[in-house]
């Protein structure tokens, strides 16, 4: 499995991959939707399944004496790695942002990248594995079509997410903020948004296994 995910690493890691993780710095922007920095990995990961199938990895690997299951392992690996970096890149450049931003009013163009924020992202890369993982183990050649409904699926998340922070005054007022005495109530939405991602993970891992166990090589 080691051997597995640093195949992934040198040889599958799209060079795309590292700029769309850089992009990370765009939580830097005043007045920002978000989101959008994160959709761009979506992209990068997209990249890599179309680069892959262009160089044949998935015949090469499967030809390796490995469980197919591994193989799909490594795979999903590599994809949460890639998430969790631009995350972790993300953090240090929302706090910069916070510091610099020049409206009082804070981000006028979505949610604050606060605790809440992070969360809602874990779900949304948790959505976007559990709908392109899956389909594109199915047939493993096929990659725009599982892009195209994971991607719809991202969008009507965004949006759905976005559309009620803004109007519910509730979460208006407790979530879209960088007040530090709010952040009792993002503080759970990290913690779900964690927990979320690593069982969809696990799930999406099984799923897309099972699939790519009845595909014929």
């Amino acid at each position: 499995m080691k051997a597995l995910l640093f195949k992934e690493i040198k040889l599958a890691m799209h060079p795309t991959t590292y700029l769309f993780m850089a992009i990370g710095a765009m939580l830097m922007i005043p007045s920002y939707p978000y989101y959008v920095a994160f959709v761009y990995t979506c992209l990068g990961i997209f990249f890599i399944f179309l680069s892959a199938r262009e160089n044949k990895d998935i015949f090469f690997t499967a030809s390796l004496p490995v469980r197919k299951r591994d193989v799909v392992k490594s795979r999903v690996f590599t994809v949460a790695i890639v998430e969790l970096l631009q995350l972790a890149i993300g953090i240090p450049f929302a706090i910069i942002g916070i510091r610099i931003n020049p409206n009082a009013a804070g981000n006028m163009a979505g949610i604050e990248a606060n605790m809440a924020f992070f969360g809602l992202v874990l779900i949304m890369f948790a959505l976007f594995n559990a709908i392109y993982l899956p389909l594109f183990y199915k047939t493993a050649v096929k990659v725009g079509t599982p892009l195209v409904f994971a991607s719809i699926a991202v969008t009507i998340y965004v949006v759905a997410a976005e559309l009620a922070v803004q109007m519910i005054p509730y979460l208006k007022t407790h979530l879209d903020t960088t007040d530090p005495a709010m952040a009792i109530y993002q503080f759970p939405i990290l913690i779900a948004g964690m927990l979320i991602f690593a069982l969809s993970l696990w799930l999406t891992y099984r799923k897309s296994a099972a699939n790519f166990e009845k595909v014929d090589l």
